[in-house]
């Protein structure tokens, strides 16, 4: 089965329901890229009126999650999948639509092939940056993935 951005968001909204309320959507995904949105609104504001760290936090982890479901679904393997490590730097108050991008669906594939070959689990990193409707970075998340060929 094929992941699109219809897929991701039902998924969401029935799987990660505070992320769906919060307005965290899927806009775009393939082999090596995916785009996911949330906008600054009232829910998911912080008292200093621009979007809490946590939903973008959300938004970043999804973008990263989303390629790690699809490639592990394209190998036909089953492999489970952990966020381990994470860290953020923020650069400007998150308002507006914030997009997150992440470009590392090219790291997956050398993990999940290492992960089979060996038996062994695997650790990667991936990026994902969030940029205003202006196009300026206001945040940068990196996540440490797990994953393991299930016995």
């Amino acid at each position: 089965m094929k992941l699109t951005p219809k897929k991701l968001n039902m998924f969401t909204m029935l799987k990660l329901p505070s992320a769906f309320l919060c307005g965290v959507r899927t806009k775009f995904i393939n082999e090596e890229k995916c785009i996911v949105t949330v906008k600054h609104r009232w829910i998911n504001q912080n008292p200093f009126k621009s979007m809490f760290w946590a939903v973008q936090g959300m938004a970043a982890e999804f973008s990263t999650g989303a390629l790690m479901i699809a490639k592990i679904q394209a190998s036909g393997k089953r492999i489970s999948m952990l966020v381990t490590t994470n860290n953020a730097s923020f650069t400007k108050k998150a308002t507006g639509k914030i997009t997150f991008t992440c470009n590392d669906g090219n790291l997956i594939d050398d993990a999940i092939a290492k992960a089979v070959e060996t038996g062994e689990g695997q650790t990667l990193w991936m990026k994902s940056e969030g940029v205003n409707e202006e196009g300026i970075v206001v945040s940068t998340f990196n996540f440490e993935w797990s994953i393991k060929v299930k016995s």
